[in-house]
């Protein structure tokens, strides 16, 4: 019997991560996801090529709003401040709050997810790096910038997730002035600790 198909990937996505909340990743199948949908395994195979991309479709969208965010950026403003200033659109183009705290802990419990969870944070890293060197960074300055970006994001994400009063704005600002806290005291740690040009100690 025909199923009704509105919403079908939304409705897919919410029995997945329930399913794999309930029972665990490895023991949910996609007959099982598309029966909790009201729909047919033909429907699943639509939308995704198998139950992991569940969690991970959509990757291509979100790398390309995040580059036209980096484009949308006046030209003087600095590599890492870009990358901030996009950063803050993220609401608009992310799952809710409570999907995405369900989905870090479904792939939190399963390694194989964890994998797939970095090469997929890879491949945002690169194309942010090739972003900035588009606007004319060269590519070292590019990539630091966006290693100390994604390092912020991070941050920033688990207290969006976390608070749902958090302004993604706010949130950013504060992971960000952490992280240039804590590397200027450590700089200043590394140096005081250094060995004189001498070698005494």
């Amino acid at each position: 019997m025909a199923r009704w198909e509105g919403n079908a990937r939304g409705r897919l996505e919410r029995a997945a991560l329930d399913l794999f909340t309930e029972q665990g990743y490895d023991r949910t199948t996609v007959a099982q996801i598309a029966r909790r949908a009201n729909l047919t395994e033909r429907s699943f195979y639509r939308w995704f090529a198998d139950k992991r991309e569940v969690l991970f479709g959509g990757g291509e969208d979100f790398e390309q709003q995040l580059v036209a965010a980096i484009d949308a950026v006046p030209a003087d403003i600095g590599a890492l401040p870009t990358l901030l200033a996009a950063f803050t659109g993220l609401p608009e183009v992310v799952r809710p709050r409570e999907f995405l705290r369900e989905r870090s802990a479904v792939i939190a419990a399963n390694p194989p997810l964890q994998e797939r969870e970095l090469i997929k944070l890879v491949s945002v890293s690169e194309a942010l790096t090739a972003a900035l060197v588009r606007r004319g960074c060269d590519r070292q300055t590019a990539r630091l910038a966006t290693d100390v970006g994604m390092a912020v994001l991070r941050s920033a994400t688990e207290r969006w997730m976390a608070d749902e009063r958090a302004d993604i704005t706010q949130v950013l600002s504060a992971s960000a002035a952490d992280l240039i806290a804590i590397t200027a005291d450590d700089i200043l740690n590394v140096s005081d600790r250094r060995p004189s040009a001498l070698g005494n100690p």
